[in-house]
């Protein structure tokens, strides 16, 4: 039995539209499985692939409060592909965004719905990510975060320190999973979010039980009559255990 990081889903006013500007800005294939839900995937591969990292779009009503407690890492190889990538991006419509990073080699923007991201500058740690170079998830321990991700997932925890955690698949594969320790309360409401998918799917109970004894806990967004399983981290945030269907 295994647990894949599979993806990360957000939360959309029109999940076309943003599914569009994020197929342009990472290069990736779009597609939809039905009205409210949009995907994308990485040329040259098909869900589920196990090597593959996906993004799905799903469109809900704005919630009144939202915290933003995750967001997505962009990589580039050098100053030049930065600088292109930024301004790219900003014709595509993403915007500049100040979250109080102050002068920092990294770009910080926004895309058409308010979702923070950051336009990396090169890095030799994200050299083979592909364009995505890490999910971040501010978190108040990261230590703790590290374990529990680490066991519930089979990831590798590459770096842990009392301000950050960085890990990632067991193969070396695809984005890296970091923890930033960023005090305050957990989110209200989480835009962005990480599904994990049992291997095999019919595993999805067992899985569930086991993330429970490691410190998840069961979470109700709403969701009602679903196929997946929806639970919080021990520091709230949620993720989704995916099922058949």
């Amino acid at each position: 039995m295994t647990l894949r990081l599979v993806q990360v889903n957000f939360k959309a006013r029109d999940d076309s539209a943003l599914g569009r500007f994020w197929a342009e800005a990472l290069g990736w294939r779009l597609s939809s499985e039905g009205p409210g839900v949009t995907n994308l995937e990485p040329h040259g591969f098909d869900w589920p692939d196990p090597d593959g990292f996906y993004i799905d779009f799903v469109a809900v009503p704005d919630p009144e409060t939202v915290k933003y407690r995750v967001h997505l890492d962009l990589a580039t190889t050098s100053a030049d592909h930065q600088a292109e990538l930024v301004a790219r991006l900003t014709e595509l419509g993403a915007t500049p965004a100040d979250v109080g990073q102050g002068d920092v080699p990294w770009t910080v923007l926004a895309d058409p719905e308010g979702n923070v991201f950051c336009v990396l500058e090169p890095r030799e740690v994200y050299r083979d990510t592909g364009p995505i170079a890490t999910m971040v998830v501010d978190c108040e321990d990261p230590r703790a975060q590290a374990r529990f991700w680490g066991e519930a997932t089979g990831w590798t925890v590459h770096e842990v320190s009392d301000d950050h955690a960085r890990l990632r698949s067991a193969e070396g594969t695809g984005p890296y999973l970091e923890f930033l320790r960023v005090p305050g309360p957990p989110a209200v409401w989480n835009r962005i979010h990480i599904d994990l998918l049992p291997h095999p799917v019919e595993e999805q109970e067992a899985e569930v039980a086991r993330l429970r004894a490691l410190g998840a806990t069961a979470a109700d967004v709403g969701q009602g009559e679903v196929s997946w399983k929806v639970l919080a981290d021990p520091e709230g945030n949620e993720f989704c255990v995916l099922g058949r269907g």
